[in-house]
């Protein structure tokens, strides 16, 4: 009989092992284990998300930017060069600032995505000299959403002597 009573006792030690041996060997998360996971998750998409965002502001300010550089840069070769050909300083009077553009002979030399303000030119002549004329103009990049990616202004200088 002792035997018996040894092997249920065997038994029933044997049983529960298996009881506890199988809780332990399922496979499942936790609540914490969960909530940690989607909160890592969850940083690492709003830090992606931040990042993409400020890619594509600066590359919407670095088109601004080239705009403004682009025609700042054409619209001042073209008033240079006809200084350089010009007979006389009073080359200037083809050239005018007109709604925001800077035209030469009513045809406009910038786009409507600048507005041109602030065209002068200045006669830093001398006496016995060809001539030279001081050009100066101001291009703003056209924002109309009042985006901050958008604003831009520069001011551009040149000079051209008579040749």
């Amino acid at each position: 009989m002792n035997m018996n009573n040894e092997a249920g006792i065997m038994n029933q030690e044997s049983g529960i092992r298996d009881y506890e041996s199988g809780i332990k060997n399922k496979r499942g998360f936790t609540l914490i284990e969960l909530l940690l996971y989607v909160s890592i998750v969850g940083a690492i998409i709003f830090s992606i998300a931040g990042f993409l965002l400020l890619l594509m502001q600066s590359r919407v300010k670095n088109q601004a930017i080239a705009e403004v550089e682009q025609q700042g840069i054409q619209v001042m070769q073209i008033l240079t060069q006809t200084g350089r050909n010009a007979a006389d300083v009073n080359f200037t009077t083809g050239f005018d600032l007109s709604g925001g553009t800077i035209r030469q002979d009513a045809i406009p030399l910038t786009n409507s995505r600048v507005v041109a303000s602030g065209l002068t030119f200045t006669n830093l002549s001398r006496a016995g000299t060809p001539g030279t004329v001081r050009v100066q103009f101001t291009l703003t990049h056209v924002n109309p959403e009042g985006r901050q990616e958008y604003n831009f202004s520069k001011t551009f200088y040149g000079s051209a002597s008579l040749r």
